[in-house]
């Protein structure tokens, strides 16, 4: 399971901009690839493309389950080329969104479900506005607890979309690992863009490492939970505690997890 998003901060005057495509599992989130982007504002399709393209070239399709994108990642050439390459996707798409229906009719979806209140699927067909070739997708959505809609456009029919997105939050949390949470990334004043892209490099080292460190101490087990479910430490906020501890301490056992892991993929 993949998930895309991107992340900004200032150096000064200078924006820092970091496109990133993240592994997401059950219980961690860790870099994959990355593009640092040597403007302000959102990514556009060409640059989303290449940077996917990059992962193909290691991977492959069939080794991505899904890929999960917030509503910035809509575009028709960006979403067009995910169908092409056989990637199954849900992404969240905006509620001004204009869609064609089997009926005929061209509606927003705003307008298509301003009275849905429960979990809803049906087919809808992207246009081009510009003339181009239209996609169809899945479309599945649901009001949100404040009247919010959320809407999902994927590859998989129905309304199981709606929970697969849940997990696009986990590359949230894996920035916020990186950055005030943790490895406090922001605080570099790295500003050339193959200098920093190196440094993404080390951080995504340092988040496997403290992922393979949980996994290392806690094995099966889970870590504690507070009284409304919610766990009393994150699995890297245990494996960060726990790798800065035995850092203090003993350097060949923090070490450990990560050669026990390289070796076993023949890194090292």
């Amino acid at each position: 399971m993949l998930a895309l998003d991107r992340t900004n901060w200032t150096v000064g005057q200078r924006d820092i901009n970091i496109l990133m495509l993240a592994l997401v599992t059950r219980r961690f989130r860790v870099p994959v690839m990355w593009s640092v982007l040597d403007k302000d504002g959102t990514s556009n399709a060409a640059e989303c493309i290449a940077l996917m393209e990059r992962f193909l070239a290691r991977h492959g399709s069939t080794s991505i389950r899904v890929l999960l994108a917030d509503r910035e990642f809509t575009g028709l050439e960006w979403l067009t080329f995910l169908v092409v390459h056989r990637i199954p996707f849900a992404i969240r798409i905006k509620e001004n969104r204009i869609v064609d229906l089997p009926d005929g009719r061209r509606v927003t979806l705003r307008s298509l479900l301003k009275k849905v209140r429960k979990t809803h699927g049906f087919e809808a067909r992207l246009p081009d506005r510009q003339g181009g070739t239209a996609l169809d997708l899945h479309v599945a959505a649901k009001r949100l607890q404040g009247g919010e809609l959320l809407i999902i456009a994927s590859t998989q029919p129905g309304p199981a979309a709606l929970n697969t997105d849940r997990k696009r939050w986990a590359i949230e949390c894996l920035f916020g690992d990186a950055k005030t949470r943790g490895l406090n990334l922001e605080d570099t004043r790295l500003t050339i863009v193959s200098r920093l892209s190196l440094l993404l490099g080390i951080v995504a080292l340092a988040v496997a490492w403290t992922c393979r460190t949980a996994t290392h101490l806690m094995g099966r087990n889970a870590p504690p939970r507070k009284t409304h479910g919610t766990l009393a430490k994150s699995w890297f906020r245990v494996g960060f505690d726990e790798l800065r501890r035995r850092m203090r301490t003993d350097h060949d056992q923090a070490l450990a997890p990560l050669v026990t892991a390289l070796k076993a993929r023949r890194v090292v």
